[in-house]
């Protein structure tokens, strides 16, 4: 059984302190569980980075985009 759909009023779904580029494109990207990735990019639904930071999906990271230095020492002492 799926959950009822829903229709959310139209807001800004920036969060408050996010910094951007001029052309809208995240400074830097966070490290995100995997199977909230998709969710959000699809429902707008935010998304929790290891750091704390709270944000929904918008982009995708290309190779050598900047990523968030806490997010990385924390992804890093998961692996060891």
């Amino acid at each position: 059984m799926s959950a009822p759909t829903q229709t959310l009023p139209e807001v800004d779904t920036r969060p408050e302190g996010t910094e951007t580029t001029g052309d809208d494109t995240p400074k830097m990207f966070h490290y995100v569980r995997k199977n909230k990735i998709v969710e959000s990019a699809v429902t707008g639904s935010m998304v929790v980075a290891l750091c704390g930071e709270v944000f929904p999906v918008t982009k995708s990271p290309k190779p050598g985009s900047p990523v968030c230095p806490d997010c990385k020492k924390i992804y890093e002492s998961m692996k060891a």
